[in-house]
């Protein structure tokens, strides 16, 4: 078995998990639901949330991770040898993720490319993504260089690969993003006389207009939800980097720089997409979603600017190429050293063998889209493709699933102390000790099990 690395400085490993927080969820997910759930009323619950839930779940995570020098296929295990069981489950979810990320991941250079070589015009063309998603060839290709890269950077290593690279991509990526956050609050358009400060209003000002108890419990819902794609819980990839975390560390002030990042970036997606949006097309251009926005929308966004429109688009794509990218690189570690901790594999062998499974499966992912193509209705009310499919089991169902037996486990079983004390056991103070006790034990459970009966469907109707 190979000897354990770990991250050579707290700022590595906070860059690094913050890499994998910051994804594709922050960028096409929050500013939508941003939009839909009455602007300033979802950032101040998502604020409240990520303050209260995703801290309990981020400390409850890192902690196991670097108590048992395990990635999460075998730390819960380790704990208390029934959990073995949460183990799994957080090793299913990546292994589920990996694919399909690494297809959107693909969909993004596409983009890139077609925005780097000055041919934004056709970008924005109706139907140019649904051509190109249901080719046969392109997406499998771009989809197979995403994941040769992602493979590349695990290969290398924890020090070498996800922690060098980093360190760089990082800054970087947090330039771009304000950058564009800036340049977005000051567009106009003269045609409909919005300007990138009255999209801004929209995103931060609350709607009170249609407030009920159901709004509001969608909105808890909601941000609750967004929350496991923005802080990267429930899905290993915190346990697995807490693995490699060094015992001499703070862990504490780690996590809060972790929020913090996570958070400002969040927020500035928001900055980034709604103004921009709303100026060229006005509320419903906010009614998209997913790639639906990414793909369709911003496009034909950046091209109502003009020349510039497509430098921006360029800067943008890009910058969610390399937000992608570190997010696909914490997915396929948590598999890879998961295999490596159960199986005493080499870290070439784990990689090879997972990207051959995620190669195998993401093709077959693809081509669901063409020769494959059929639709399935969920519970939850969406109509689903196969990649949808995937997406579903894993983020709203086994996510929510291993949430919920981490929080037994560390609530009830091995009692909250034993987390309280290895997060402490540098002499670091425990913020929100009191807070962090009775979520672990009583308010995220609860919560949680709403959230999976909400993936079941059995709130549809208030939804409605």
């Amino acid at each position: 078995m190979e000897k354990r690395n770990s991250f050579s400085s707290s700022i590595g490993f906070v860059l690094a998990a913050a890499g994998s927080a910051v994804g594709l969820g922050n960028i096409w997910r929050f500013p939508y639901l941003a939009a839909k759930d009455g602007g300033g009323l979802f950032l101040v619950i998502y604020i409240i949330l990520a303050l209260t839930f995703g801290f309990t779940m981020i400390v409850s995570e890192i902690s196991i991770g670097r108590k048992t020098k395990q990635s999460a296929l075998t730390a819960y295990g380790m704990l208390h040898k029934p959990a073995q069981l949460i183990g799994v489950f957080a090793c299913i979810v990546p292994f589920m993720i990996l694919p399909y990320y690494c297809i959107i991941g693909g969909w993004v250079m596409k983009y890139c490319t077609v925005f780097l070589t000055g041919q934004a015009a056709a970008a924005a063309e109706e139907g140019y993504f649904t051509g190109f998603i249901t080719a046969q060839w392109s997406p499998i290709i771009f989809d197979v260089i995403f994941l040769a890269a992602t493979a590349f950077v695990i290969y290398l290593g924890v020090n070498k690969g996800i922690e060098s690279l980093s360190k760089v991509l990082m800054p970087v990526l947090l330039v771009m993003v304000v950058g564009i956050a800036v340049f977005s609050l000051t567009i106009r358009n003269d045609d409909g006389g919005r300007t990138g400060l009255d999209g801004l209003k929209v995103y931060l000002i609350p709607d009170v207009s249609s407030l009920s108890f159901g709004s509001v419990f969608i909105t808890v819902m909601d941000a609750m939800g967004q929350l496991f794609y923005s802080i990267s819980v429930a899905m290993g990839i915190m346990v697995t980097y807490g693995s490699y975390f060094r015992d001499d560390s703070n862990l504490m002030t780690s996590v809060n720089q972790i929020e913090l990042f996570d958070t400002v970036v969040a927020l500035l997606a928001g900055v980034m997409i709604i103004p921009a949006v709303f100026v060229f097309l006005g509320n419903e251009g906010l009614e998209a979603a997913g790639p639906g926005l990414m793909f369709i929308a911003l496009p034909k966004v950046f091209t109502s600017m003009g020349a510039v429109g497509t430098v921006i688009g360029a800067i943008f794509f890009v910058m969610v190429l390399l937000a992608a990218l570190t997010s696909c690189i914490s997915i396929m570690e948590t598999v890879v050293a998961s295999l490596m901790d159960a199986f005493g594999w080499s870290r070439r062998k784990a990689t090879l063998i997972e990207s051959a499974a995620a190669l195998v499966i993401s093709v077959v992912i693809c081509l669901g889209y063409n020769v494959l193509y059929f639709e399935f209705d969920l519970p939850n009310g969406t109509t689903a493709q196969l990649l949808d499919i995937f997406d579903y089991i894993s983020n709203n169902i086994l996510m929510p699933v291993v949430a919920i037996g981490t929080c037994i486990l560390v609530g009830w079983v091995i009692k909250p102390q034993a987390i309280i004390d290895e997060a402490t056991k540098n002499g670091e103070k425990f913020g929100r000790k009191g807070l962090y006790i009775v979520m672990i034990k009583y308010i995220a459970p609860v919560m949680l099990i709403f959230l999976l009966l909400g993936a079941f469907g059995v709130f549809n109707k208030v939804m409605a």
